[in-house]
């Protein structure tokens, strides 16, 4: 199994919260890419901006943690986002925050947009590696505000950088170097508004696991109001990365050059056929793990379905194994995502397959509402 696909800690989590009546925020948990997205716009435009943010991010993301390529990766969602807008999804307007980062070993790469953040715990100590796109935080960097004035002020959710607004966003995006041990944050301003910075610090130094750290997040933030959604990601950092396993390399033939040399021939031979065998055996390996670790979701009689692996063959056989039959009507989505099934949409892996089926399934009952005239 490539380092792509390590087995990092990890945990991640959306709340409602409550007083919202849908979440209009997104995420990601995929080793090495974690992200979170929180939907702007309302009326569900905002849930569809953050949606279409993840799922071109997963598909444009690198298979390490390069700061500049995971840069690309988001600026690609931007354009997505934007061209979703003009082909009638949502609405005209939407957009979406993103913090995306990815982790190879103990060197992280982040790529930001909004007022979504990125947190570090390196040695007991929180720090915030982001930079808010708002206005107040502008105004906290100028010195005209404090951060505990920012926290009240009736502009506090005015956002000065976003996805779907600007084809020419900016995105900011570096690596850092952490250390084993250290806990990583994303999260949606739905928890940042609701608790303060040493709530979070506290949170995150003592619980025992990125699972535990999660559930006590979003339970303190729905503790002090949980006025917006609400979605977190911890993850912890141990420091190494998997290696993939040396492919064996074939033995050197050396030309004859005495009647005992030719009687080796034979077993030289053997030798190749082995090393031959070992090499196509590893090609087969390497090709049904990755196989193992993708996803796809399609459209099958009229309900979608999600399989693991990919579509098509190799050597003439199938790399899929269909994992769930929903009841989820593909007439009943948009008109974008009901056209992408029917050739199937590829994820990495099944976490963000199912992930999308939720978000499919919001999408349905949604649309199904039935609608009330004054």
């Amino acid at each position: 199994m490539s380092a792509r696909k390590g087995a990092l800690p990890y945990a991640g989590a959306s709340d409602v919260g409550l007083v919202r009546s849908g979440n209009e925020d997104f995420y990601v948990v995929n080793p090495p890419l974690f992200a979170v997205a929180d939907g702007l716009g309302g009326h569900q435009a905002g849930e569809i901006a953050s949606q279409i943010a993840i799922e071109t991010l997963l598909g444009n993301s690198p298979a390490r943690a390069d700061a500049k390529a995971l840069g690309r990766a988001v600026r690609a969602a931007n354009a997505a986002v934007i061209e979703g807008a003009q082909a009638g999804l949502g609405r005209s307007g939407m957009g979406t925050t993103l913090t995306a980062a990815m982790i190879d070993g103990t060197r992280i790469a982040v790529a930001h947009v909004g007022d979504s953040r990125a947190y570090l715990l390196h040695l007991g100590e929180l720090t915030q590696l982001t930079a808010d796109h708002s206005m107040v935080a502008d105004m906290v960097r100028a010195g005209t505000l404090s951060e505990a004035e920012s926290r009240v002020h009736p502009n506090r959710s005015v956002i000065t950088r976003a996805l779907g607004s600007d084809p020419n966003m900016l995105v900011d995006a570096f690596e850092l170097e952490a250390a084993p041990g250290d806990r990583l944050l994303l999260c949606s301003d739905g928890l940042t508004s609701m608790i303060e910075d040493a709530a979070i610090e506290e949170i995150l130094q003592t619980a025992p696991s990125p699972n535990a750290a999660v559930v006590r997040l979003i339970a303190a933030a729905n503790d002090a109001g949980g006025q917006d959604n609400i979605t977190t990601v911890v993850v912890d950092l141990e420091g190494s990365s998997p290696v993939a396993a040396p492919r064996p390399a074939p033995a050197q033939r050396v030309a004859p050059s005495a009647p005992r040399e030719r009687a080796r021939r034979w077993p030289a031979r053997v030798a190749w056929l082995f090393a031959a065998v070992a090499i196509i055996a590893v090609a087969w390996y390497a090709t049904y793990s990755y196989a193992q670790a993708q996803a796809y979701l399609i459209a099958e009689e009229g309900v979608v379905a999600v399989y693991r692996g990919v579509p098509g063959s190799f050597a003439g056989v199938s790399l899929n194994w269909l994992e769930s039959v929903t009841d989820i009507p593909v007439d009943g989505l948009d008109p974008v995502t009901a056209a992408r099934l029917q050739t199937g949409i590829r994820v990495d892996g099944l976490a963000p397959a199912f992930s999308l089926v939720a978000t499919y399934r919001l999408q349905t009952e949604h649309s199904s509402e039935p609608t009330t005239t004054p």
